[in-house]
């Protein structure tokens, strides 16, 4: 029971509050301390046109993208407020995506996801572990949405069980989430379609499980849905 509870309870970074939901860039206005995909769109945007310097681009609208915005205004003759609104946008050239292209970014980035995530099959579980040399479970699932899909989420599956859109209705790239040896949120794995997950287990490490086992759906207690 103790070695269950150690290899599950990790410390980390506090990353409180829910991710707005999701929508394409351009649909939204973008400000200061939202938690959005759309960020890390933004970031991108800014970052090949030369604002936006940092290598670290995440769902969070922090103080560097904030001046990055006022700078990028500031250079188009804007009001300089850090605002993304429609006059924004269209100084970066940020243009509404249909339904079809969403649908289309969607599925890459999950897919890309999965396809990293699976490249550690085998690699044995280690408590506090963050690296392919070992993870743990929330190690894990960081790890593979910054190489797979190039978004950063909180390290302790009790935060990352925050963010996020809650869906009832699995899709590839969801998080999914199990209450084992507490209440709440205590362990989670990618979930991959055919009603299967990946994850790093304390028994089995990174390895692919199905929700229907006895364990698991016992202890199922939800999703949710970072990647649009």
């Amino acid at each position: 029971m103790k070695k269950w509870i150690a290899a599950l309870t990790v410390t980390g970074i506090l990353f409180s509050g829910p991710l707005t939901s999701e929508a394409a860039l351009g649909d939204r206005t973008l400000k200061a301390n939202m938690k959005h995909q759309d960020v890390v769109e933004l970031q991108s945007v800014l970052q090949k046109k030369g604002f936006f310097n940092s290598s670290h681009r995440n769902v969070y609208f922090g103080k560097s993208t904030k001046k990055a915005v006022m700078n990028f205004q500031k250079k188009h003759g804007l009001r300089a407020d850090g605002i993304v609104g429609a006059n924004t946008y269209k100084a970066l050239g940020v243009t509404k995506k249909t339904t079809s292209q969403v649908k289309a970014a969607s599925y890459s980035s999950s897919s890309k996801l999965v396809s990293e995530a699976k490249k550690h099959l085998g690699t044995p579980y280690k408590w506090g572990g963050t690296t392919p040399s070992g993870f743990d479970c929330s190690g894990f699932i960081q790890y593979a949405f910054k190489k797979g899909a190039n978004v950063s989420i909180p390290r302790t599956v009790a935060d990352i069980y925050k963010t996020g859109t809650k869906v009832s209705s699995l899709k590839t790239g969801d998080i999914v989430f199990f209450e084992t040896y507490k209440k709440g949120a205590s362990h989670a794995g990618i979930y991959i379609g055919g009603n299967q997950f990946i994850n790093a287990s304390s028994s089995k490490g990174v390895s692919i499980a199905s929700m229907d086992n006895s364990y698991w759906s016992k202890r199922y207690i939800g999703a949710k849905r970072i990647l649009k």
